[in-house]
């Protein structure tokens, strides 16, 4: 395959401009970890020239909070927390979907969150990131009519499901994490009724 045809097809894949970068970002740092991460492998994975991801962020660590940020957007997005706190048949079938359909999406996260030990310059935007999940369980859980320290209640939900996704992402198979999110659903059913 010619250099433009590989670019054309990396472009296809993700798409064009900043956001297409920034999936590429994502991805490169899911395989290769944040130490893999340089400018050249996210234009090649993008199918970009390289000069186009600092015209875009300017540095690296801008690049990495950007990704962190629409990472979140994206993961909050396609597992619907809001929504799923509130439909009871939708929870587990939502957030297994997330699961399955874009894994890279969260080992990246998790990439960053272990990171930010090492580089206090991302505790902020992977604070921000927990805080965004929070956020949009506390909506949710809000909506379907969770009383009192509504806050408290999805901070303790999203540390469970976040337990859960990793778990699925060291192995742990599909019918067990399943079960667990089914049962974190039913805990959240009866805080319910109190």
């Amino acid at each position: 395959m010619t250099p433009s045809a590989t670019r054309s097809a990396a472009s296809s894949k993700y798409g064009t401009g900043r956001e297409a970068l920034l999936r590429a970002v994502v991805d490169v740092v899911a395989q290769k970890g944040l130490r893999g991460m340089t400018y050249r492998a996210v234009a090649e994975a993008a199918g970009v020239n390289n000069s186009l991801v600092a015209h875009h962020f300017g540095s690296r660590d801008a690049l990495i909070a950007a990704a962190l940020q629409w990472a979140s957007e994206q993961s909050i997005a396609a597992s619907r927390l809001r929504e799923a706190a509130e439909q009871e048949g939708s929870f587990t079938e939502a957030l297994l979907g997330l699961l399955l359909e874009d894994p890279g999406l969260q080992a990246f996260q998790y990439e960053m969150i272990l990171e930010a030990r090492r580089r206090p310059e991302l505790a902020g935007p992977v604070a921000q990131l927990y805080e965004s999940y929070v956020a949009a369980l506390t909506e949710g859980l809000q909506a379907f009519g969770i009383q009192g320290e509504v806050r408290v209640v999805a901070r303790s939900l999203f540390a469970a499901l976040d337990g859960l996704v990793l778990q699925y992402l060291a192995g742990v198979g599909r019918d067990e994490i399943a079960a667990a999110l089914e049962e974190v659903h039913q805990v959240v059913l009866l805080r319910r009724g109190t």
